[in-house]
């Protein structure tokens, strides 16, 4: 299944992606949850029994819809830095036998197509093309090998960071959270349709030119990693995400940098995931 989340007459809502447009889930069913991440705490098997009744019904297509984060408000974004070895190299850090974590807050985020505006106070926006996975089952204290049954599904993630802001102090924070700087989307794919993520290869492109390439098994810590030590000290509900890292290639380490300005486009691309799009302004 693909689970978009856009905003229709005013309100917040969301729908799966069908081969006859964008059905709502909400109306089929009266005890449904308000919001995908409430839906995602019932589990994939309930959302498809609750869409077995609804192949027939026509909607509009995703184009035509505006569009939100894929998981408008997710109690938690942890994302990881330098999770890459090239990334690592570029950037001028060493081995570390532990995940470098941050968190972003919710309303940093915007959805497929919205334009990201470049901070009045910085001329430094840097692209981060990253996998982002959505977590379907709470998480504590689980373990490497049990992990991926906790994950949803998977969406793409552009970490637009605000580089001159990211390095005021060693704290990665004031740079990831400006408002509407970042982006997530255009929706979430559950994990069933996505038999080896690590396969997945990455791209980021900005202004049609390839910036980022990577396959998700260049990770330094994968995907199970990753949950397991992130729940070794927090709980990850339904919902919540984990944004894995980007790979070598970003603008602020090329010789001149290569900065976003007014008028480019980034777009993110993971294969059988999706593409997001951000138009910079």
């Amino acid at each position: 299944m693909k689970l978009v989340s856009y905003r229709v007459d005013g309100r917040s809502t969301y729908g799966a992606v069908l081969d006859t447009g964008v059905v709502e889930i909400p109306p089929l069913r009266g005890d449904l949850p308000a919001t995908l991440k409430g839906a995602l705490a019932l589990g994939r098997g309930e959302l498809e029994t609750v869409l077995a009744a609804a192949t027939s019904l026509r909607g509009p297509a995703v184009d035509e819809l505006d569009l939100l984060p894929a998981v408008p408000d997710p109690g938690k974004v942890v994302c990881v830095g330098v999770n890459y070895a090239d990334h690592r190299s570029e950037t001028g850090r060493t081995e570390a036998a532990y995940p470098t974590l941050f968190v972003r807050f919710a309303d940093s985020q915007v959805g497929h197509g919205r334009a990201v505006r470049v901070p009045d106070v910085s001329t430094a926006l840097d692209y981060e093309g990253e996998l982002a996975v959505v977590i379907g089952e709470p998480a504590y204290a689980v373990a490497p090998q049990d992990a991926m049954s906790h994950v949803a599904g998977y969406s793409c993630f552009d970490d637009l960071t605000v580089r001159d802001f990211q390095r005021h102090s060693s704290q990665f924070t004031p740079g990831k959270n400006f408002l509407g700087v970042g982006a997530f989307g255009p929706w979430l794919v559950t994990a069933d349709e996505v038999p080896d993520v690590a396969a997945l290869r990455l791209q980021t492109r900005v202004n049609g030119e390839v910036r980022q390439s990577a396959r998700v098994s260049e990770m330094i810590f994968p995907i199970p990693e990753l949950i397991a030590y992130i729940t070794s000290f927090t709980r990850l509900e339904p919902g919540d995400v984990v944004v894995t890292g980007t790979p070598g290639g970003v603008g602020f380490v090329r010789n001149p940098p290569l900065l976003l300005a007014a008028g480019d486009v980034v777009e993110v691309e993971i294969e059988g995931v999706g593409l997001l799009r951000t138009p910079i302004a």
